[in-house]
């Protein structure tokens, strides 16, 4: 009940002042932060283990004690938790519910205990971050927002546990509407269409609930840039029965859902206006551009995740919101939330997010490529250093290694802001070359210049190190959106390849320690084949993201793409 009474006004000056005093006291606020997790778990086996006790109050001590982990360390222990096991092994408490991360990064989905603590702190990031976006786009108190969420389901594991997506999981919760409703965020849609167990009807029925809304919104958000995008993609294809729709007030015979057909029938009425002027918008456009503006006259802001592994959709997004600011969202994980989006202002090639100093006990690990260093402290960093996040939060993850670099690129107050460079482990290596996420996005949009010089771009992208030839060579996988010639093709595999510019990597190639990168071209529909793969698995729309590298051992995702491959090219960039 706490969590109710705290959520019933909103006052905004008073969320930026305690903000404002928490940044200004980060230590201070670390150390309490520290002391309150133990305090809350010192009768997990876990951290007993260590030889933790209610006397361990301060950071140097425990971090002399407990080591630093990744998730295969507590994989084991968080099993247990799955299969029902209520005693405290990483919690004081039982926790309520397991989140499914989306399991994208390492090719199977991992678990990651989700408590009542990390939903508070959800609501808490949620309304800090909302804070700072009204004060610079404020929205009126009976607009709405058209959110593209979908919930997937829950499951209750083998012991008893109910196991869903973080998303689901904050989706779900009792207390989230509550949170919700007190920074005016309505959804336009039903809670019947974010809780559809269809995901393509639930998209399209987004879509129209919030043409019926259209003067109401305020702004449109989906958790990623990429679900933004598809949304909108998908509007091109469908917009017309949506006019139909609106134009009738009958629903699509597409829509099966029984709840979601109900729900979404009470809200149509026959509205031939409404479908003309719809219509006139969009045959107005030119290639869709301003599309959200068009349609929803008052939004104020484009809101998602646009950083890191999403920088690729922006240039579309942008496409479709013409003059509109797109504002990034918070950088958290399925682990938990970590920084606030605190200069909301900024585009999202130069967002940086502030540290929230009470969401758990940070720290980070310079990233070092010779020697084994030592993590250090919240406020400790260094402007202009990455590191890797290490995070102790109350969900019963202890110096546990996040796998996300970062930089820091300032402070606020005395808490640091920083930008996220890349996911540490997904690395293109075959021998002494190493490209991140982020090389690999470079060199695809370097390439990507050329094909948009015939007006074609690409839609989604994935790679893979073959090792099956001698000697292994880097594929890219292109899904694109035309027909063009052979040789533009080959210019862009070319172009890929040089665009890897790790010094390992072109002393590898260039003395053939490394083959020719090669570029498979799949067909239109491959990579929406792959998501459908992983939804099946259980991601939620909302929280997918495209393997950027896909490992041998996803064996599945590899098939589905080679499967589907129209065209292949070698590099000739080094012959």
């Amino acid at each position: 009940m706490m969590l109710e009474k705290k959520v019933e006004t909103f006052n905004m000056n008073r969320v930026i002042d305690d903000f404002e005093e928490m940044s200004r006291n980060a230590d201070q606020v670390q150390k309490q932060t520290l002391n309150d997790i133990i305090h809350k778990n010192q009768s997990a086996i876990y951290l007993r283990n260590f030889g933790i006790n209610e006397n361990t109050t301060d950071p140097e001590a425990f971090k002399a004690l407990v080591p630093l982990v990744t998730d295969f360390e507590l994989e084991p222990y968080i099993q247990r938790m799955v299969d029902g096991d209520t005693s405290p092994i990483l919690t004081g408490r039982p926790v309520p519910a397991i989140s499914l991360s989306s399991g994208t990064s390492q090719g199977r989905p991992k678990f990651v205990p989700f408590t009542d603590e990390l939903m508070e702190n959800t609501i808490q990031l949620f309304r800090t971050a909302f804070a700072f976006r009204n004060r610079e786009f404020p929205i009126d108190d009976n607009g709405r927002a058209l959110q593209f969420i979908f919930s997937s389901k829950q499951y209750i594991s083998t012991g008893g546990v109910p196991v869903g997506t973080a998303t689901t999981n904050v989706y779900r919760n009792p207390n989230f509407k509550a949170g919700m409703r007190s920074i005016q965020s309505l959804c336009c849609s039903p809670d019947e269409v974010i809780f559809s167990p269809d995901v393509h009807q639930a998209l399209y029925c987004h879509l129209l609930s919030g043409i019926l809304f259209r003067d109401q919104v305020q702004y449109v958000f989906a958790s990623f840039a990429h679900g933004l995008v598809h949304a909108f993609r998908t509007f091109e294809q469908v917009w017309e029965e949506i006019v139909n729709d609106v134009e009738h007030g009958v629903l699509t015979n597409r829509i099966t859902v029984p709840s979601v057909r109900t729900a979404i029938s009470k809200l149509l009425t026959p509205n031939p206006e409404l479908a003309e002027m719809i219509r006139t918008k969009c045959l107005s456009l030119s290639n869709w551009y301003g599309l959200i503006p068009a349609l929803f006259p008052n939004a104020k802001y484009v809101y998602g995740i646009m950083t890191g592994s999403m920088e690729p959709y922006v240039k579309k997004l942008r496409h479709y919101a013409g003059e509109l600011p797109l504002v990034s969202h918070d950088y958290g994980s399925s682990e938990g939330w970590i920084a606030a989006n605190v200069t909301p202002r900024l585009s999202p090639e130069e967002a940086t997010f502030a540290v929230v100093p009470n969401l758990g006990y940070f720290e980070f690990l310079p990233v070092s490529e010779t020697r084994e260093e030592e993590p250090v402290g919240l406020t400790e960093v260094k402007i202009g250093e990455e590191y890797e996040v290490v995070i102790t939060n109350y969900a019963g993850l202890y110096r546990y290694k996040l796998g996300d670099v970062v930089k820091i690129v300032g402070f606020y107050n005395k808490t640091p802001q920083l930008k996220f460079i890349c996911r540490r482990n997904l690395i293109l290596s075959i021998n002494i070359d190493k490209n991140t996420e982020r090389d690999l996005q470079l060199s695809v949009e370097s390439a990507a210049k050329r094909l948009s010089e015939e007006k074609i771009e690409v839609i989604d992208f994935s790679s893979h190190v073959d090792v099956t030839t001698e000697p292994g060579h880097y594929v890219i996988f292109w899904e694109v959106s035309g027909e063009t010639e052979e040789d533009v093709l080959q210019d862009c595999c070319n172009c890929l390849d040089r665009g890897f510019i790790d010094a390992g990597y072109m002393s590898s190639r260039k003395c053939k320690t490394i083959g020719a990168l090669e570029l498979r071209v799949v067909e239109r529909g491959t990579f929406r084949k792959v998501q459908e793969h992983f939804l099946g698995l259980g991601s939620s729309a909302g929280q997918f993201k495209m393997p950027r590298c896909v490992k041998p051992s996803n064996a599945n995702v590899l098939k589905i793409l080679c499967e589907n491959v129209v065209s292949r090219f070698f590099s000739t960039a080094f012959d």
